[in-house]
């Protein structure tokens, strides 16, 4: 969704116009992003005023325990993007150990780790909405990272590796770290424990749904359209066509996430603003500790983005759907899942203009001095 979506070429890394700034190459529906993003914010938030039962309404239709236009909005954005993955260069990218080992290392070591820091230092007297953001920050994520990695222009088909990882690792280390963070390393600690039954195949459907399904349907697509039509074709004619549907999809998942939290968020202020501060501190720390790995390991910028991405991004619908799960629709759990991806949204896009802008002056600016 930045210009190699709405445009005509394919792009891997930039070659041409390095001089002219990132954001004025990109489309105007992409330039404004932010804009729509808040406009989808506020429509949302209205709804759920202006409406009450609306809630009621969009949960009263669940797959696998999430709101049934969320999964059309989250599988409509995972789509495009995953239709563009060149499949035939993945396992050449996986073969790039280094970057596999501190994607695992980040995302199931560190991850965790910080985020059980932060939320038992900020949100000490919560213990509902601290055990929410320790639930998000273990679901690793599988679908927003591959669009947060398009609009920075990363590496699409190393994103879609780790992606892999981190479904493999999600369904099966997803509920022991949940045991771990909430129950033994407490303990340990000697600080208040809570309690997780949530079952392998709880997660295992979840990966299958919001990856399995768009995974496939991008793989198929890809192949048959190359096979029939060509990769020109299908890279500079048929990608073009369908690269607005995921920006689409990622403002209808937006607005829907807003109307069934909004009479929430507006009448508890104060909580959300609580429960917003460890997710703040956690994305920058994660993000900023993969960008300097990525530095520290020299990758190019594309890889180094999508490894920062990786690292900063959770699996909000997981997280929302073990909460409510476990711990019920209306309980505490639940709205600290609900207001990861509202803080994730607005702050990962944000990244994403750091990351181009860090781009443009330090890969970019290097690569032409030394020409």
């Amino acid at each position: 969704m930045s210009d190699t979506v709405v445009s005509t070429r394919p792009e891997v890394s930039p070659t041409v116009g390095e001089e002219q700034a990132v954001v004025d190459r990109l489309s105007r529906l992409n330039r404004f992003l932010p804009v729509w993003i808040a406009a989808a914010m506020a429509v949302g938030l209205g709804l759920g005023r202006l409406f009450p039962g609306l809630n009621g309404a969009l949960n009263r239709v669940a797959i696998h325990g999430t709101s049934l236009p969320i999964a059309v909005g989250l599988l409509l954005m995972m789509y495009p993007v995953l239709a563009k993955v060149r499949y035939g260069e993945v396992g050449r990218i996986a073969a790039d150990r280094r970057m596999i080992a501190a994607s695992l290392a980040l995302n199931w070591v560190v991850g965790p780790a910080v985020m059980f820091a932060l939320a038992w230092a900020l949100l000490p007297d919560q213990p509902a909405y601290r055990t929410g953001v320790i639930l998000v920050g273990l679901a690793r994520c599988i679908a927003m990272v591959l669009i947060w990695t398009d609009l920075a222009d990363g590496d699409r088909e190393m994103a879609a590796v780790l992606v892999a990882l981190n479904a493999v690792f999600q369904v099966l280390a997803y509920a022991a770290l949940g045991v771990f963070y909430l129950n033994v390393l407490p303990r340990w600690l000697g600080l208040r424990t809570e309690s997780l039954s949530v079952s392998m195949g709880t997660i295992a459907a979840t990966v299958a749904i919001f990856l399995g399904i768009p995974l496939v349907a991008g793989f198929v697509t890809r192949t048959l359209g190359e096979r029939r039509r060509g990769r020109a074709w299908y890279e500079e004619r048929f990608l073009p066509k369908i690269g607005p549907v995921a920006l689409y999809g990622l403002l209808f998942t937006v607005v829907i996430l807003f109307a069934l939290q909004g009479r929430k968020i507006t009448s508890e202020p104060l909580d959300v603003a609580r429960i917003a501060l460890p997710l703040l501190a956690y994305f920058g720390i994660m993000w900023s500790g993969g960008f300097a790995i990525g530095r520290r390991l020299h990758l190019s910028y594309p890889r180094t983005a999508a490894l920062a991405f990786s690292a900063a991004s959770n699996d909000f619908e997981l997280a929302i759907a073990v909460a409510i799960g476990v711990f019920g629709v209306t309980s505490g759990q639940a709205l600290a899942g609900v207001v990861g991806p509202l803080i994730e949204v607005p702050v990962l896009l944000g990244l994403v203009y750091v990351a181009l802008w860090i781009r443009r002056h330090f890969y970019l600016a290097k690569r032409k001095e030394t020409r």
